[in-house]
């Protein structure tokens, strides 16, 4: 009986091992207990890092070898083993040894080299033509530098190919901004007249009362350029964008000061020099009272043709206005710019579809300015003329 049974174990033990990697191999990373008990229970003598490698070893095609695993046929290795026993002991392939100890020979580390997939198209040297001549024609389209590119390296090369080299090259498609066209002679004037104003302290800038015009229009319809929709719904009316050619729009009129936001006025009709001469008696010198408490103050406008009429200036003089010389085409300059900005934003927010809601969203996101955010902008005055300086204007 006791020879009968060591026979069964005997011809059983051949086919033990390979039905047990497969379930230590599902079952690894879930119960490590699982996986000594059950070696323990059957006699099997390795141990658990031996365990970890026959189970991980067993992997689908393609697969890197862990660490650990090759590790051990390194050391095998520089003990003198050969690479035959090393693979037979280890069940591996007897190229997958060939190929972890011909890369320790070489680089000396055991750790899989990342592939180098294919070459690119264009290489340092192309990328940097291509940069350069991005940089000298920023206007042009991607289509032309396509051409240019195809003719100059004399390649083969797609439109998206130059996308890619573009990234590549650090630089992007952007919107550009939209800027007030300036000539020599304006530019010439604004950089004189930020160097004779740099000298000026934020202190000083605080005491001007800055005013401006600003048009608003209703932005009922307009929804934007983008719409989410399916390929069937491009007729429906709710994906449509709807232009009006003539909206509905105010005219308005207001100024600050870091002190606090001044009057706010909205004009109906035109602009002239005797209505613009009315506001500032109705709505400039109270808040000019109300803001500096009667003490001296510099008043700031721009040069539209209201503001420099010669009944304008006649009338500022016999008030004893003190005001500040402003260059021509430089709303950049002034902080009220910023303010107008700020209300825009809002007015696309909450969309009024009226004029006199329009009118009503002014008046309120006028008064909700807080103080800090204007003496921010005022103080970034300074900061706005080095700009102007090391552009030259």
């Amino acid at each position: 009986m006791r020879a009968t049974h060591s026979k069964k174990v005997a011809t059983g033990s051949n086919k033990r091992p390979e039905k047990l990697n497969v379930h230590i191999r599902n079952s690894w990373r879930t119960n490590l207990q699982l996986i000594r008990s059950i070696g323990n229970m059957i006699g099997y003598k390795k141990s658990l890092s031996e365990w970890q490698c026959l189970s991980e070893a067993k992997m689908g095609r393609g697969s890197p070898i862990p660490p650990m695993l090759r590790r051990k046929i390194v050391e095998q290795y520089q003990k003198g083993v050969s690479q035959k026993k090393i693979a037979k002991s280890l069940k591996l392939s007897s190229s997958t040894v060939h190929n972890i100890i011909q890369r320790f020979r070489e680089s000396g580390t055991i750790s899989v080299c990342k592939g180098r997939g294919r070459k690119t198209i264009l290489d340092a040297r192309d990328l940097r033509a291509l940069r350069r001549h991005c940089i000298t024609y920023r206007n042009a389209t991607v289509m032309e530098i396509t051409t240019w590119a195809q003719e100059y390296f004399q390649k083969t090369l797609s439109v998206n190919t130059i996308h890619r080299g573009i990234r590549r090259c650090r630089l992007k498609l952007q919107r550009s901004k939209k800027k007030p066209y300036l000539n020599i002679i304006q530019k010439s004037r604004r950089f004189l007249w930020a160097k004779a104003h740099l000298k000026w302290t934020v202190a000083k800038w605080k005491t001007v009362l800055w005013s401006d015009e600003s048009k608003f229009e209703v932005l009922f319809g307009k929804l934007g350029r983008h719409v989410i929709r399916t390929k069937e719904d491009k007729d429906s009316p709710s994906c449509y964008q709807r232009s009006v050619q003539k909206p509905a729009s105010l005219m308005v009129w207001g100024c600050m000061s870091t002190c606090g936001m001044g009057s706010l006025h909205i004009w109906k009709g035109t602009i002239s020099a005797e209505r613009y001469i009315q506001v500032l008696e109705q709505h400039m010198l109270p808040s000019r009272r109300c803001l500096f408490q009667g003490s001296p103050c510099n008043f700031q406008h721009d040069n539209a043709r209201p503001h420099t009429a010669s009944i304008t200036t006649s009338w500022l003089h016999r008030r004893r206005m003190r005001v500040l010389k402003w260059p021509a085409y430089s709303p950049d300059l002034s902080p009220i710019e910023n303010i107008w900005r700020i209300i825009k934003r809002k007015m696309r927010q909450r969309r009024p579809k009226t004029v006199e809601q329009l009118e009503a969203c002014i008046r309120q996101e006028w008064d909700n300015i807080p103080i800090p955010k204007l003496e921010q902008l005022v103080s970034s005055v300074p900061r706005r003329l080095q700009t102007v300086i090391k552009r030259r204007g």
